[in-house]
């Protein structure tokens, strides 16, 4: 019966009615009919000219929705951070700013367990002029971690005397030497003007610390397999500070409640992410960093933005609506704080830091404590300026 109606060639028509009670048959060959006859739509292209508008207009409306945010998510801040502050005694602020400082390294920064191995110190000399011995010295922090930096120590250093340490730090890409290099011609000395080299020669013990944002994508791929865990490079950095702070206050040359932090670029991010949360630093001094963050890391309107440059890494989470750099410093007060800001530093705008910096000086006047609080600005660019900062060490240090 099959091969019959397969060797005729029969028509749909034959061939449903075959396979088919005739009622079903009748129906299906109607609704055929009238799929047949029904006009045809042309088929949908999408054009690559479509494709790419669409793609626009879903990145501008995420646009649109994150510069709303920055003209509104300051009042979040002064409603969760400012407003709960009790500023009529110090004691009652360092209560309350402990327990912002541990927000904000637990849920922002993140924070790894204390330091678990013995530091097993490790040093060698590197580096000598006529009035400073340099040590290379290296600290194990965790299993397969380590900190290391370099220590400069005077010659006129007596045996027993103790004196005051400033922790000197490097900026992206940078090494413990460039904070001591005197070769005019290089790019280090343009940027750090040997200022750990000289602040050792002024009779302070210094130490520059190797931190971990060197090597291009090599760091930033490890910032972005941090973030899932909640972690960022600065629950690593911090972790490598604390050790790097015990080993130092350990030290019998050491004035263990005078160690400073004086930091350059990603140095100067340092100065506002670890002093804030390493209680243990005396005072903290920001160079060629201090910024409207917030606005630094999220606005369209200026090519200074974060948006328009390769550091990827560089966004964390819910700052915006937790910890600006006002707030930063907020959780280093009552301790001495300082700005140091060049006129031609394209990191930022003047109008911008001074506008962050004036919650600063409210903040350390209400605390009647103003004096704590200081920005220099000066006709320069990306660079350490090392004049109204050496005199506010000098003035907290000795």
């Amino acid at each position: 019966e099959w091969g019959r109606v397969f060797e005729r060639k029969s028509s749909a028509a034959e061939i449903i009615g075959h396979l088919f009670p005739e009622t079903a048959a009748r129906a299906m060959l109607a609704r055929m009919a009238a799929a047949r006859d029904a006009p045809r739509v042309p088929a949908q292209t999408t054009s690559v000219d479509a494709v790419q508008a669409r793609q626009k207009r879903q990145v501008r409306e995420m646009e649109s929705f994150t510069q709303r945010l920055l003209a509104t998510i300051e009042s979040e801040r002064n409603t969760g951070f400012w407003k709960p502050l009790p500023l009529n005694s110090l004691e009652d602020y360092e209560k309350r700013a402990a327990v912002e400082r541990g927000r904000f390294w637990n849920e922002v920064i993140g924070r790894l367990p204390d330091p678990g191995v013995p530091a097993n110190p490790r040093s060698r000399v590197v580096r000598e002029t006529e009035n400073v011995v340099i040590h290379e010295v290296v600290l194990d922090v965790w299993q397969d971690v380590f900190a290391w930096g370099w220590l400069a120590l005077p010659k006129d250093l007596r045996e027993g005397e103790k004196r005051p340490v400033i922790v000197c730090q490097h900026g992206l890409e940078g090494l413990p030497e460039h904070c001591y290099e005197t070769d005019e011609s290089t790019r280090a000395f343009a940027a750090y003007k040997a200022f750990a080299l000289r602040l050792a020669e002024e009779g302070f013990i210094t130490f520059a610390p190797h931190n971990l944002y060197r090597g291009k994508d090599a760091f930033r791929s490890l910032q972005r397999k941090a973030n899932p865990l909640g972690m960022t490079l600065y629950s690593i950095i911090n972790g490598q500070h604390q050790r790097i702070i015990e080993w130092l206050k350990a030290r019998p040359f050491t004035q263990a409640d005078k160690i400073a932090f004086y930091g350059l670029s990603y140095g100067g991010k340092s100065a506002m992410r670890t002093p804030s949360v390493l209680t243990d630093y005396c005072l903290s001094i920001c160079s060629g960093d201090f910024n409207e963050w917030v606005r630094k890391c999220a606005t369209t309107d200026l090519p200074l933005s974060y948006v328009f440059t390769g550091e990827y890494e560089i966004w964390e989470w819910n700052l915006g609506g937790t910890y600006n750099y006002a707030e930063m410093s907020a959780l280093i007060a009552p301790r001495p704080f300082m700005v140091e800001r060049g006129h031609n530093d394209g990191v930022g705008i003047d109008e911008w830091v001074n506008y962050e910096f004036a919650k600063v000086r409210r903040l350390y006047n209400k605390l009647r404590i103003g004096g704590r609080a200081v920005i220099e600005h000066f006709d320069g660019p990306h660079t350490i300026h090392g004049a109204g900062t050496f005199d506010f060490l000098k003035q907290h240090l000795r």
